[in-house]
């Protein structure tokens, strides 16, 4: 099969796609409090006084409240025993209540007034002015230092530290709710994949192609669109993120398209390579090899088996086909995977040195690539979870060089 030439045209395409959302169920209020339970939970096992969760993803994650991170402090102080706090500007708490699915008290500051200060204050009226503070590890420093300034201020003895034993904790492993909205997502990214492959032709540039797949996930029902898009042709897909200026589409070059979407927050990110017109031998072997570790890794996704058993199966086996050693190129110069979910990347993360046991639940991608610079790169990204019998593809990996969406199949 040739993929692209006398495909059909965007807008024809694009007219065949329908919102794949309409039966989606969103976390539901029981579980965000399930979740709280088990933080708190860790927070006792840990010696923890309170948890402050910042605006982003971990305070999504415990309380549903979907929030964007500033120079303004929004986030909620969750103590080991007792019932969360939210802090906020006064101006943003009517706003503010209307996201949240865990409701809780609001302590709001004005303009003029330190919010790091208030965060002490919080503190001190829950009876955690003293041991350890947990704070969110995506918190930008200023925050954080704010925090100990404002407790120096007040001759408060606070210890702060990352939160991640609690939100990596917790948030590594995935219910049966998050693994349906991950699977949705990935099966609406791998309908824009096989959409895109058919629009191709000699001399559409990269934009052309972002915004055909941003188009493609919002009539799918995502409705920012993409999530982020790289498109990548000939030599450019020999760099893993890309190049400053993206060459046009030629023909029998290697393309390479990596983007995702968010269902209810939950990220897909797949990636496909192929040659657009006929495959040279090196490409076919290359595209091959980088199945083939794929897949090895996959296999050593086994439960109870470190993260890093994933990496070093890819790994080894790229290097008895004479790539590498370890992260040199031509080869593989990149961890094999992460793990997803509210966040694109995050815990634990399938590269060497992670020894986090495999459990029911993780999530991650498998996308071992193969970089040649200055000549192409091929990189076959799928994502897996972990069920208590082993590794559960979410998406079907890619068929052949020749066939990648199974058309022939």
């Amino acid at each position: 099969m040739t993929i692209g030439i006398g495909g059909s045209t965007a807008e024809i395409e694009l007219n065949k796609l329908s919102d794949m959302t309409t039966d989606v169920a969103p976390i539901t209020l029981a579980e965000y409090q399930q979740r709280i339970v088990k933080a708190q939970q860790l927070m006792r096992e840990q010696n923890i006084s309170a948890l402050y969760l910042n605006a982003g993803t971990n305070l999504t994650y415990f309380t549903g409240t979907a929030w964007y991170s500033s120079e303004r402090l929004v986030g909620a102080i969750l103590p080991a025993e007792g019932e969360l706090v939210y802090v906020a500007p006064w101006f943003e708490v009517s706003t503010l209540s209307g996201f949240m699915q865990i409701k809780s008290e609001v302590a709001s500051w004005h303009e003029h007034e330190s919010p790091y200060q208030l965060v002490i204050d919080v503190l001190k009226k829950i009876n955690c002015a003293q041991g350890t503070i947990a704070v969110d590890e995506s918190t930008a420093f200023f925050v954080v230092d704010g925090m100990i300034n404002a407790a120096k201020d007040q001759n408060i003895s606070l210890a702060f530290t990352s939160s991640k034993g609690i939100t990596a904790g917790c948030r590594m492993i995935k219910t049966a709710s998050e693994i349906a909205l991950l699977q949705r997502a990935k099966d609406m990214t791998m309908v824009v994949h096989r959409a895109v492959a058919k629009i191709l032709t000699v001399g559409i540039t990269t934009s052309q192609v972002t915004d055909f797949i941003n188009k493609a996930h919002m009539k799918l029902g995502a409705p920012k669109g993409s999530s982020f898009c790289i498109v990548l042709f000939g030599q450019d897909t020999a760099y893993p993120h890309g190049v400053k200026e993206p060459k046009t589409l030629e023909a029998n070059d290697m393309v390479l398209i990596d983007t995702g979407c968010l269902v209810q927050g939950y990220n897909s990110d797949i990636t496909r390579s192929y040659v657009f017109g006929e495959a040279t031998q090196k490409q076919r072997d290359v595209w091959l090899h980088e199945r083939t570790a794929q897949i090895h890794g996959f296999e050593a996704a086994q439960v109870s088996s470190p993260c890093e058993a994933v990496d070093v199966a890819a790994r080894n086996y790229l290097e008895t086909q004479g790539y590498g050693p370890d992260y040199q190129v031509p080869g593989l110069p990149h961890r094999t995977g992460h793990g997803v979910g509210l966040d694109i990347h995050e815990w634990p993360y399938l590269v060497r040195g992670d020894k986090t046991p495999l459990a029911a639940g993780m999530c991650f991608s498998n996308e071992p690539m193969l970089c040649l610079y200055g000549e192409f790169g091929v990189r076959l990204e799928d994502h897996f979870y972990i069920t208590a019998s082993g590794p559960k593809w979410f998406s079907e990996p890619a068929h052949s060089i020749d066939d990648p969406f199974g058309y022939e199949a």
